[in-house]
C-alpha cells in the first residue's frame, strides 16, 4: 500500500513538474510573440531583399517559429530547475548544491551554442552556397526556406553545446566517469560525425565546421568531468 501511495505522489511531483515548465513555455511564447516582429527584422537586417512568401500562411509560420526557440531558450533553465527539483530528494546535500549550479550553466551554454550557429556558421554556409550558385542561378529566397535552413543550423547547436554540463552533472551523481568517457571517445567521435552530417548541409565545408567544434566539446567535457571527479573523490576522504 505504502509503495503504491510513493508511486502516486512521485507522479503527482512529476506532473506538477511538467505544467510548470508548460505554462513557462506558453508564457515565454506569448511575450515573445509581442515582439516578434522586431525580432524578425533584426534577424533579416543583412539581406539585400525582402524574402518572399509563397502562402499567406508562411507570415504566421516564421512568426510562431521565432516565439517557439525564443520561448524554448527561456523555458530551459525553468525546465533544468523543475528536473532538479523532482530528483532532489534522491540527492546528497552536496550533489544537491553542486547540480543546482549547473542549471545557469545549461542556459548559458544553450545561448552559446545559438549564436554559434547563427553568427558563425550560418553565415559562412550561406556564403558559400551563394558563391557556389554565382551567376548560374537567380537567387530567390523564400521565407519559409530561409528560416527553415536557419533553424536547422542553429538550433541543434544550443542544444550540443550542453554536453559538457550534462557530462557535469552525470559525473557528480556518479553514472559516469572520465575513465568511461575516455573509453568511449571513438564511439562518440562516430556519433557526432554522424551528428553533424545530418544536421548541415550536404557540403564537405559544412561539416568541417561543425565537427571540429563538437569534438573539441567532447574532449573539453572529458578535462570538466576529470576535475568534478578528482573533487568528488576528495570530498569523499575528508569525510
Amino acid at each position: 500500500m505504502s509503495t503504491e501511495m510513493n508511486l502516486v505522489d512521485h507522479l503527482g511531483e512529476l506532473r506538477k513538474r511538467i505544467i510548470i515548465t508548460l505554462l513557462s513555455f506558453v508564457f515565454s511564447f506569448a511575450v515573445s510573440f509581442v515582439f516578434v516582429r522586431n525580432i524578425y527584422q533584426f534577424l533579416v537586417r543583412d539581406l539585400e531583399h525582402k524574402l518572399a512568401l509563397l502562402g499567406p500562411g508562411d507570415v504566421l509560420w516564421v512568426y510562431m517559429v521565432i516565439a517557439g526557440v525564443i520561448g524554448l531558450a527561456v523555458t530551459l533553465p525553468i525546465a533544468a530547475l523543475q528536473v532538479w527539483k523532482f530528483v532532489q530528494p534522491a540527492l546528497t546535500n552536496i550533489e544537491q548544491k553542486a547540480s543546482l549550479s549547473f542549471i545557469p550553466v545549461l542556459f548559458f551554454l544553450f545561448l552559446g551554442g545559438i549564436a554559434f550557429g547563427y553568427f558563425v556558421l550560418f553565415p559562412l554556409v550561406l556564403s558559400f552556397l551563394e558563391n557556389l550558385a554565382d551567376d548560374d542561378f537567380e537567387t530567390f529566397f523564400t521565407v519559409h526556406k530561409y528560416f527553415s535552413f536557419m533553424i536547422n543550423l542553429t538550433l541543434p547547436f544550443g542544444f550540443l553545446f550542453e554536453m559538457p554540463a550534462v557530462i557535469m552533472f552525470l559525473t557528480q551523481i556518479g553514472i559516469i566517469n572520465p575513465r568511461k568517457l575516455v573509453k568511449i571517445r571513438k564511439v562518440a567521435y562516430f556519433v557526432l560525425v554522424i551528428i553533424s552530417v545530418l544536421i548541415t548541409p550536404p557540403d564537405f565545408m559544412s561539416d568541417i565546421l561543425v565537427i571540429i567544434p563538437l569534438l573539441l566539446l567532447y574532449e573539453c567535457s572529458i578535462v570538466l568531468s576529470t576535475f568534478i571527479y578528482r573533487k568528488k573523490l576528495h570530498a569523499q576522504e575528508t569525510q
